[in-house]
């Protein structure tokens, strides 16, 4: 545990002490999201916060390949360069977005190569564990690795609307996901507990934490699409990474729901980037737009049009992001009875601090990131 934690350090330093000299490039670069009529931040503000990130997982990964308890991981380098050569080309794809404003098909395209590459050095889904049968064929699987990733990133950008909303989120889903790596790595080994997901997801909670305090509000940086689309490429790769762990004899009975949790867990910790992805599409759809037209009712939106304050939105989605991830999370250490139960105390908890009296009357102004 204290290597991986040494990691997320590492992660977090590192990222924090680049975000000013990324806030620099950005200033210099004219990276500036300026404010337009969809938007509720203020003033303009510089972004490429992604570059910072991507520098503190870099190092951190490039650290962790020096420390002799993850030797194991990097025996094999192919996972580690599929995530770091991936990571590279999504965050080079997003500075890029974030400079020149790319339109939506190169951007696509840069976002198939990027999770091409992840799945070509071998992070990939190779088992769908139905009935105790493994089911699929190898294009089949590539293909809904490669689709995977790219809902996954387009998520996260989506869900990147108000100043520390989306590291946040990350960040508290981010350590559940670990937990429930370490734990499972813990529970499967008893001389060897170094695990790939586990320290590529220690490494995006350090890079989080580390991006927050310069992204909270009022933001002096947002983290852009190069930032965005990083977050979402790394939670992936360390999804499918552990999706890979099910055991499929451990799923023919229906009373081990917890088997599951590999395949749940990764859709708990994006619920609300997904969600809120989900709604977009299907309103702009039914109102004969593209799916990638903007507008203002993304779930931040509708929190701050019932009268929460900025931060208070964020807190309400923290919560949420809390209660649904770690649900699902100890699902591999308490049984299932005792988890709905908590989980759902935890839903009415949010529901009312969702829509009970702490509201205020009207929206205040705010800043966020588009």
């Amino acid at each position: 545990m204290r290597v991986y934690l040494l990691i997320m350090v590492i992660a977090a330093v590192v990222t924090y002490l680049m975000t000013p000299l990324a806030r620099w490039c950005a200033l210099r670069w004219g990276a500036i999201t300026a404010v337009r009529d969809r938007d509720v931040h203020a003033i303009p503000t510089p972004r490429l916060g992604g570059m910072a990130m991507f520098a503190g997982l870099l190092v951190a990964l490039l650290m962790g390949s020096r420390l002799p308890f993850l030797e194991p991981v990097y025996a094999n380098p192919r996972p580690i360069l599929g995530v770091v050569g991936g990571a590279a080309l999504v965050c080079a794809l997003g500075v890029a977005d974030d400079i020149w404003d790319l339109d939506w098909l190169t951007k696509l395209m840069g976002q198939v190569l990027a999770a091409g590459f992840l799945a070509w050095q071998g992070v990939l889904l190779y088992q769908l564990p139905i009935g105790g049968v493994l089911t699929g064929s190898s294009r089949m699987f590539v293909f809904i690795t490669v689709v995977s990733v790219i809902v996954a990133m387009n998520a996260v950008n989506f869900v990147d609307g108000l100043d520390g909303l989306a590291a946040g989120v990350l960040a508290i889903g981010g350590v559940a996901f670990f937990l429930y790596a370490y734990l499972l790595t813990v529970d499967t080994s008893r001389d060897d507990y170094s695990n790939l997901a586990a320290l590529v997801v220690a490494a995006l909670v350090g890079v989080c934490l580390g991006f927050l305090p310069h992204n909270l509000y009022p933001a002096r940086i947002f983290m852009g699409d190069s930032g965005s689309m990083l977050l979402g490429f790394v939670m992936a790769a360390a999804a499918i990474v552990v999706t890979g762990q099910i055991d499929p004899a451990a799923v023919v009975d229906r009373v081990q729901f917890p088997a599951y949790v590999p395949i749940l867990l990764p859709v708990a910790v994006l619920v609300l980037p997904l969600l809120d992805m989900g709604l977009a599409i299907v309103r702009r759809l039914l109102k004969g737009k593209s799916p990638f037209h903007p507008d203002r009712l993304h779930l931040h939106h509708r929190l701050l049009a019932l009268g929460h304050s900025h931060r208070r939105a964020v807190l309400i989605m923290y919560i949420w992001t809390a209660v649904l991830a770690f649900g699902v999370a100890a699902l591999a250490v308490l049984s299932t009875t005792t988890v709905l139960v908590a989980t759902g105390v935890g839903v009415v908890v949010a529901t009312a601090l969702t829509l009970g009296p702490l509201r205020g009357r009207t929206p205040e102004p705010v800043e966020a990131q588009p």
